[in-house]
């Protein structure tokens, strides 16, 4: 189920990237990753409203947490200036790579409070696949 989810995910990565791309297009990447930030924020507001689902279920927060929504802002407006030289499949390929390499890098050192996962040398012709990949895409 969750291997599904994994690819449904994906998939929407897809279609999102290409919708803030173009949107971009007829902006620019930065006023595009703006309205991109407010629509969410409108959508999400509306839902948690409505769900009343505004309670945090622990105590406080540590302030690191909130990191990621600079790190949304920095990726989107990335993928927005990346689009219209890359293309969607190479912009996302090469995101792939970089994932994998830092996910790889969290997971076996357990950094960000994760539980720790050792790095296996079966991962190594994964992540050799995903590069000839790219510079296929790249350069054939």
């Amino acid at each position: 189920m969750y291997k599904l989810g994994g690819i449904i995910i994906g998939a929407l990565i897809a279609i999102m990237v290409t919708f803030n791309g173009v949107l971009s297009q007829f902006t620019n990447a930065y006023l595009a990753t703006f309205i991109i930030h407010l629509v969410g924020l409108i959508i999400i507001s509306i839902y948690l409203v409505s769900t009343k689902q505004l309670k945090i279920k622990k105590g406080s927060i540590p302030l690191y947490l909130f990191c990621g929504g600079i790190v949304g802002i920095i990726l989107v407006t990335l993928n927005n200036l990346c689009f219209d030289t890359l293309g969607v499949s190479l912009t996302l390929s090469i995101g792939l790579l970089g994932q994998s390499i830092l996910s790889t890098f969290v997971d076996h050192f357990g950094l960000l409070g994760m539980p720790i996962q050792k790095f296996e040398v079966k991962k190594i012709p994964g992540f050799a696949l995903v590069l000839a990949g790219i510079l296929t895409m790249m350069f054939l």
